[in-house]
Order: structure tokens, then C-alpha cells, then sequence
């Protein structure tokens, strides 16, 4: 507690003296007067083919300008996650003051800055900088054709646009090409040129979104297909599912006629035969439940965050989207302990104390698990991907202090408002014998199918949301993936049923897992796909880039599955207890 405390205190008081070395030049209103600083902030350095893969900007060996060096915290966790290093670049830029080309700092480049900056040139690096919240790309260097001469870009010709007292625009030009050759000395130099712009303020980032990829025809034809089979489906699934339930009610009403002797020797078979068995525990309560929950939790996070997203505009802020997704994880944690504990305590489960905590801490182990992996090799290459120590003690607190105590709350309030048991059937004390059937409807079969439709529905969204995490690419078609959940639910639960209703007319009762898993599977499908997507669609290269795509790839499939297959769960379930209602069981 009292490293947390520390970890707390140290933030507040480097956010204190970093604003009063910043005094005016302040970019957090984006408000200037004339003549006020402008901070030109350097951040990052690297492969462009490895986006992940970034350093520091002055790893490379760049010279810095003459000013007073100004301080940059992490202001969000996201950021610091995100191995955003905010460095000053030491350039002096005012407000609505143009600088013609001037040299701010010299390299000596001997043998060792060579081969730095060769190195970087030959695996194409490029750096990105910050002008008031808005990125710059630049290119390190290029080689010529024969790639036998390096050669450096020198001068920085920045072209920025203001409206009133607000900057809506930057631009940078690199020119001044030198060839890199050992022990000579290279100036650096830059300009800084101001126009007018009426470009709105709110619309700045504008310019870096990208209608034409985004909005293609094929993005608005794949929700329309999507769109159009969830409704076959679910126009299919309520046919069938209809019409055969009909005909069962009509025999079994017809068979509460019969005498007992008609009864038994006639034929029967179907779902109403498991009534005694379809509500028993499931096998491994104490994990299903805690699934369920974290799947519960995966939902809400994935719907407050996209409403939020569409809402807010998340990609204007450096890291916002990181840490909106990690405070909504952390306040919807009742959310987790609510149905996992309620589900847990139906099923007759003693050791919920257990329960709590596995379900707390289930999805955040399997995330800090990969993401402290991946810190080692961070850390081995000098990246600026490797998480500091004290965002991870500040994530380590968040954990115990804040997700655990409202995790409590959540189980407390499930296991004592819905965690008694009332299941329209009575179970019986011993198991029935499941009955020999067909290899398809075999559960395992099932669960490998399941998924299939789920993740038809989804896969070309995958592509646009792939490509904008891991390439120049910023997402801001929420409205495109609000759809694109609500259809994925719709379709899971669909499926979900369909494969549940098929099992217990098999008289198979090992539904629960079975529909679980059957949605669940859906990941192994986006997991297949990330391979061909790192494949043919990606120039990524090296341990590093190669460890940090599949290792959060699978983070990322490994939620999207437990989210399906607790949305999978929920809706079957429902279903199930309606059927087993509007049958009259003895």
C-alpha cells in the first residue's frame, strides 16, 4: 500500500514541476497568444514496416537545439503503456514567428553515428514528433540506388497553420540531403513558416483519417452481408426452431395422455428426456463461472468504450483509447463479480471466496502475463515499448485495490439477488446415461463449427481493425463496429441455440460447456487469421515485432472468445430455461 501511495505521490509532484518548467508553453488548451512558445516535442524513432518496434528519437544519434531543455511526463497511463517518450527537441518556435533556415546544432559524425544512422536508413526508420497534440512523420534518410551511399535528411522545413489563437495544422518537408561520410562534421537546421488556415479547430485531425479506406465499398458491402445474414439467420434459427418445437410440445402433450402402459412402449426421445439432467452443475463450476463472468465484463467494456469512442473521438489524445478501455475495465468489474458470482452460487458452488479471485483476476493475469513477457524483449532491445516500473506497480494497484474490492461487491450483490437456484426442473440425484449418437453431434464437433458463422460475420472488419493497430492507420469508424458487435452477438447467440437444441434432442445435457465453447471457438478462427494477415498483408520482421503481434493477437483473441462464449452462454441459457418452462413434466 505504501508503494502505491509512493508511486501516487511521485507522479503528482513530477506533473507539478514539469508545469512550472513548461510556465507558458503549455499546449493542454491549445490556446496561444503571439510570440508564446510553441514546444516542438521529438517522440520516437523505427522500423516503419515494425510500427510496434520504436526507440527513443535521440537513441539515434541526433544533435538537440540550443534551448532549455523542458520535461515531459506520462500524463495517462495509456501513454506510458504505450511507450510514448516525449523529449524536447530544443528548437525555439513562438507563436505566429517565422524562422528562416537556421542551423540549431552540429553531429560529429565519426565511425559509430555512421553505422547508427546506416543502419536505420537501411531498415527504412522513421521518427514521428508532436507539435500541439498533432504528429509529424519524418524519414530518417534514404540510400541511393546502387545502396552503396547513405544519405541524411538535414533540414526540417516545418509549415504550420493557425486559425485565431489555435494551431490546426503542421506540416513538415524534409530537404538538405548529406551524404553520411565518417569524421565529418553534419549541421542540422530548420524553419518554421506560419499561414492562415480556416480549418475548424475540431476538425484538425481531419487530414490524418482516411475516408477512402475506411469507407471503401467493400467496408459498407461486408456490413450490408453481414446485416443481411444475421437476418436469414435469424429468420431461419425462429423457422426451425419454431416449427420443430411445436411438434414437440404437440407429442409430448400427446404423451401425458397415455396410459403408463402406452407410455412404455412408445418411442421416446428428444430434449424432454434430460429434464432430470439438463440443469446440473456444470463440470468445473468454479471456471465456467469465472469465464462467464469475465466475458460479462468483456462486453460492457467493448459497448461503454465504442459508445464513448463515438462519442468522444478518442484518437485525438495521445493514448486516450489505452486508458478509457483500462478505467471502464476497472469500474465495470461488479459487472464480473455479479454474474460469475450469482452463477457460481446457482451451481451450487462453496468456494466462492476462490471464485472472486480467479474471476478478478483472469483476464488481467493473461494480459500483464503477455504484456511482462513481451517487457523482457522491450527491454533487451532498448525499446521504448518497455513499460516502466512504476506503471507497473501503478497497474498492479489498480488490480488489488480497485478491480478486486469492486469485484467483491459485484459477487456479493449476485449471490444474494439472484444466486438461489430455480430451475423449472427438478435435478435428479443420479446422472442419466448419454445415449450413443452420430459422430456430428458429437460435442467436440460441435464446438469446432460453432465458430465458423460468428467469425464470417466479423472478418472483414478484422482486416480494417488489424490494419489500423498495426499499420499508419487511424480507426474512427466506431459506428461501423457498434454494427459489427450487435451483429456478432445476435449471430453467436443464434448459433449458439441452434447447436444447443440439436445436442438435447440428442439427449446429450452437456450443454453448458458445449455452448460455450461452441461460440468460444469463433477466437481460433481470428487467430488463424492473424497468422495470414502477419503473412501477406504485413512486412514485419525481427523477435521483437514478431513476439509483441502474436503475443497480443493472442490477448486479443483470447477475450474476444470468452466474451462469445459468455454472450453464447446467456443467450442459450435463456432459451433453455423457456423450453423446460412450457413443458409439463411429472
Amino acid at each position: 500500500m505504501g508503494l502505491c501511495w509512493w508511486t501516487v505521490e511521485a507522479v503528482v509532484l513530477t506533473a507539478v514541476f514539469s508545469s512550472l518548467l513548461l510556465v507558458g508553453a503549455d499546449e493542454h488548451d491549445h490556446k496561444y497568444t503571439d510570440k508564446e512558445e510553441v514546444v516542438l516535442w521529438m517522440n520516437t524513432v523505427g522500423p516503419y514496416h515494425n510500427r510496434q518496434e520504436t526507440y527513443k528519437y535521440f537513441s539515434l544519434p541526433f544533435c538537440v537545439g540550443t534551448k532549455k531543455t523542458i520535461s515531459h511526463y506520462h500524463e495517462t497511463l495509456g501513454e506510458a503503456l504505450q511507450g510514448v517518450e516525449l523529449e524536447f527537441s530544443g528548437l525555439d518556435i513562438k507563436y505566429k514567428e517565422e524562422v528562416m533556415q537556421t542551423n540549431y546544432c552540429d553531429i560529429e559524425l565519426d565511425k559509430p553515428k555512421r553505422d547508427a544512422f546506416v543502419y536505420a536508413i537501411k531498415n527504412h526508420y522513421w521518427y514521428q514528433m508532436y507539435i500541439d497534440d498533432l504528429p509529424i512523420w519524418g524519414i530518417v534518410g534514404e540510400a541511393d540506388e546502387n545502396g552503396e551511399d547513405y544519405y541524411l535528411w538535414t533540414y526540417k522545413k516545418l509549415e504550420i497553420g493557425q486559425n485565431g489563437n489555435r494551431i490546426v495544422d503542421v506540416n513538415l518537408t524534409s530537404e538538405g540531403k548529406v551524404k553520411l561520410v565518417p569524421n565529418t562534421r553534419i549541421p542540422m537546421s530548420y524553419s518554421v513558416k506560419w499561414k492562415k488556415s480556416d480549418v475548424k479547430f475540431e476538425d484538425r485531425f481531419d487530414k490524418y483519417l482516411d475516408p477512402s479506406f475506411f469507407q471503401h465499398r467493400i467496408h459498407w458491402f461486408s456490413i450490408f452481408n453481414s446485416f443481411m445474414m444475421v437476418i436469414f439467420l435469424v429468420g431461419l434459427v425462429s423457422m426451425i426452431l419454431m416449427r420443430t418445437l411445436r411438434k414437440d410440445y404437440a407429442r409430448y402433450s400427446k404423451e401425458e395422455e397415455m396410459d403408463d402402459m402406452d407410455r412404455d412402449l412408445g418411442d421416446e426421445y428428444g430434449w424432454k428426456q434430460v429434464h432430470g439432467d439438463v440443469f446440473r452443475p456444470s463440470s468445473h463450476p468454479l471456471m465456467f463461472s469465472s469465464l462467464i463472468g469475465s466475458g460479462c465484463q468483456i462486453f460492457s467494456v467493448s459497448l461503454i468504450v465504442i459508445i464513448v469512442a463515438m462519442i468522444e473521438d478518442l484518437y485525438t489524445e495521445r493514448g486516450s483509447m489505452l486508458s478509457t478501455a483500462i478505467f471502464v475495465y476497472a469500474a465495470t468489474s461488479p459487472v464480473n463479480g455479479y454474474f460469475g458470482g450469482s452463477l457460481y452460487a446457482k451451481q451450487g458452488g462453496r468456494r466462492w471466496i476462490k471464485q472472486m479471485f480467479i474471476g478478478a483476476f483472469l483476464i488481467p493475469a493473461m494480459v500483464c502475463g503477455t504484456a511482462f513477457f513481451i517487457n523482457f524483449i522491450a527491454i533487451y532491445y532498448h525499446a521504448s515499448r518497455a513499460i516502466p516500473f512504476g506503471t507497473m506497480v501503478a497497474v498492479c494497484c489498480i488490480c488489488f485495490f480497485v478491480i478486486l474490492p469492486l469485484n467483491l461487491v459485484g459477487t456479493i450483490l449476485g449471490r444474494n439477488l439472484s444466486g438461489q437456484p430455480n430451475f423449472p426442473c427438478r435435478v435428479n440425484a443420479v446422472p442419466r446415461p448419454i445415449p450413443e449418437k452420430k459422430w456430428f453431434m458429437e460435442p467436440a464437433v460441435i464446438v469446432c463449427l460453432g465458430g465458423i458463422l460468428p467469425f464470417g460475420s466479423i472478418f472483414i472488419e478484422m482486416y480494417f481493425i488489424f490494419t489500423s493497430f498495426w499499420a499508419y492507420k487511424i480507426y474512427y469508424v466506431y459506428g461501423f463496429m457498434m454494427l459489427v458487435l450487435v451483429i456478432l452477438c445476435i449471430v453467436t447467440v443464434c448459433v449458439t441455440i441452434v447447436c444447443t437444441y440439436f445436442l438435447l434432442n440428442a439427449e446429450d445435457y452437456r450443454w453448458q460447456w458445449t455452448s460455450f465453447l461452441s461460440a468460444a471457438s469463433t477466437a481460433v478462427y481470428v487467430y488463424m487469421y492473424s497468422f495470414y494477415y502477419y503473412f501477406f498483408k504485413t512486412k514485419m520482421y525481427g523477435l521483437f515485432q514478431t513476439s509483441f503481434y502474436f503475443g497480443y493477437m493472442a490477448v486479443f483473441s483470447t477475450a474476444l472468445g470468452i466474451m462469445c462464449g459468455a454472450v453464447g452462454y446467456m443467450g442459450t441459457s435463456a432459451f433453455v430455461r423457456k423450453i423446460y418452462t412450457n413443458v409439463k413434466i411429472d
